[in-house]
């Protein structure tokens, strides 16, 4: 059966229901659909989509990170964070096990300016590999979010400018190809190798999003176990409501 899987950095989720969150939710009819940024605390919001599982992670500084994911199929187990309590305070993680897989959203931190957490973007980055690569052993794994780096020149529209900026370091860079290299595949990579202008993500500023002028750091990879299992990946630039839009994969599983 093939399943359909949406994740959405909404930046906000109480400013995106103001933009048509609900309805876009409901065009889509995700299988499993995923958040990042929902920005929100428990209590903050009430949206109860009829037919599905709801599973939040928030961070405990108000306003800031958290992770949500609406699943129709009642997952065998849930889990938050990845067992390591310096990780686990941000609400960036969510996994659901089903019987065949693994599912992972993730909210990877930025680097932030003058790169001031890129240590730490790079502790985050050895652990969590070794997260998903243990969860891997056991059965096919779906990672997927906004995972905060462009991985090469061509996933986004400036990179000799943007070199050093967050994002796009080659210390970032190099940890999306270590993790690839552990094992998993870039969804739409594997679909569209050579795709250019396929951005996920915009500036709100100088008209960034008009003129296609982005990045794309939002993914779905997938252990190399459910290669044989991709139907189909795309991006959706034409939804609005965030500085992020939708990505999407198809998988028959």
């Amino acid at each position: 059966m093939v399943k359909k899987f949406i994740s959405w950095n909404v930046n906000g989720l109480r400013a995106c229901m103001n933009k048509g969150f609900a309805d876009i939710f409901a065009e889509l009819d995700a299988d499993v659909f995923c958040l990042q940024e929902t920005k929100l605390q428990a209590g903050q919001i009430d949206f109860q989509p009829e037919g599905y599982e709801q599973f939040w992670n928030y961070a405990e500084k108000k306003g800031y990170s958290g992770t949500a994911v609406f699943t129709k199929e009642k997952p065998l187990s849930v889990f938050y964070g990845i067992d390591i309590p310096k990780h686990d305070t941000e609400g960036r993680v969510i996994t659901l096990e089903f019987e065949k897989f693994y599912f992972v959203c993730v909210y990877t931190p930025n680097a932030q300016d003058e790169l001031r957490r890129l240590d730490y973007r790079m502790e985050w980055e050895d652990d969590f590999r070794d997260y998903l690569t243990s969860l891997a052993k056991t059965k096919g794994v779906v990672v997927t979010g906004d995972m905060n780096v462009a991985h090469e020149e061509i996933d986004l529209k400036n990179p000799k400018t943007n070199r050093r900026n967050p994002g796009f370091t080659d210390e970032e860079r190099g940890k999306m190809t270590e993790l690839l290299q552990a094992g998993f595949v870039d969804s739409f990579r594997y679909f569209y190798p050579d795709a250019t202008d396929a951005y996920s993500w915009w500036s709100y500023r100088f008209h960034a999003r008009e003129k296609n002028v982005g990045w794309r750091i939002d993914y779905f990879l997938v252990s190399d176990s459910l290669k044989p299992n991709l139907t189909a990946a795309c991006i959706h630039p034409e939804i609005y409501g965030s500085d992020h839009c939708p990505v999407e994969v198809q998988l028959d599983i």
